[in-house]
C-alpha cells in the first residue's frame, strides 16, 4: 500500500494533483478543498489510499491521515464506492459526516450529488457505527452535521489560483457562478463545489 506521497507538486487541475517523487510524476485524484492547499512548484505531503480494479490502479490523495481513514470507512458501506466517498468528503468535512451520521441527519447526507433519501437512510445505518464520534479538529471546517454553505467562495477561490488563474481572474469566475451556489443553499443544499468549479473554467476558458 502507498500510504503518502511526498514532493513537489508538478501540475494540477481541476480534480487531479501530480506529485513529483522520485522522477515520476504520481497522478492523485483530489477533492477541491486539497487542490486548493497545493500549489505547483510547492512541496506537498498527502496521504493515499491506492484503489485497485481489474482494469485500473487509481491513486487519492489527502489532505491528512484522517480524511484519507474516512474515505475507506465510507467504502465499507454497500453501493459506496471511491468515487462517491470522494464525492461525500467534497461536501463535508470527516467530522461533520461523523456528525451527520451520530444525529442521524439525511439533509446533509442528501447534500451530496448522488445521494436520494433512500440512499441516505441506509447510510447512516450502515455507517452508524463505523465512522466513531466527532474527533474536533475540523469540525467547523463545513458545518456541523448540515450542508456547507459558507466557505464554497474562500475554496473554490484558492483551487483556481492553484490551477494558476490570476486573483483577478478567479474572483470574477467565482462570482459568474454565484447564482448556481445561491441556488442550491435556497433548496437547502451544500453548494457543490466540484460542479463548481469546473462551471468556473468553463467561464473562464470563454473569456479567453
Amino acid at each position: 500500500m502507498i500510504a503518502f506521497v511526498s514532493g513537489p507538486v508538478a501540475a494540477l487541475a481541476p480534480a487531479t494533483a501530480v506529485i513529483e517523487v522520485g522522477g515520476i510524476g504520481m497522478a492523485l485524484q483530489c477533492t477541491p478543498q486539497t487542490l486548493a492547499g497545493l500549489r505547483v512548484g510547492q512541496e506537498a505531503r498527502l496521504a493515499t489510499s491506492l484503489v485497485v480494479r481489474e482494469d485500473s490502479l487509481t491513486l487519492y490523495g489527502f489532505a491528512d491521515d484522517d480524511e484519507r481513514q474516512v474515505f475507506e470507512l465510507l467504502q465499507t458501506a454497500s453501493g459506496v464506492g471511491p468515487r462517491l466517498a470522494q464525492a461525500m468528503l467534497a461536501t463535508h468535512s470527516p467530522d461533520a459526516l461523523r456528525l451527520a451520521v451520530s444525529t442521524g441527519d439525511e439533509k446533509a447526507l442528501t447534500a451530496v450529488s448522488g445521494i436520494g433519501k433512500k440512499g441516505a437512510q441506509k447510510l447512516l445505518l450502515e455507517l452508524k457505527d463505523r465512522l466513531g464520534a466527532p474527533v474536533g479538529a475540523h469540525i467547523g471546517q463545513q458545518g456541523t452535521g448540515t450542508p456547507a454553505t459558507s466557505g464554497w467562495r474562500d475554496q473554490l477561490q484558492a483551487a483556481l489560483i492553484g490551477l494558476g488563474y490570476a486573483s483577478r481572474e478567479a474572483e470574477e469566475a467565482v462570482t459568474a457562478v454565484a447564482p448556481q451556489a445561491e441556488a442550491a443553499v435556497a433548496e437547502g443544499a451544500a453548494p457543490p463545489v466540484p460542479q463548481l468549479l469546473r462551471a468556473a473554467l468553463q467561464t473562464l476558458n470563454r473569456a479567453r
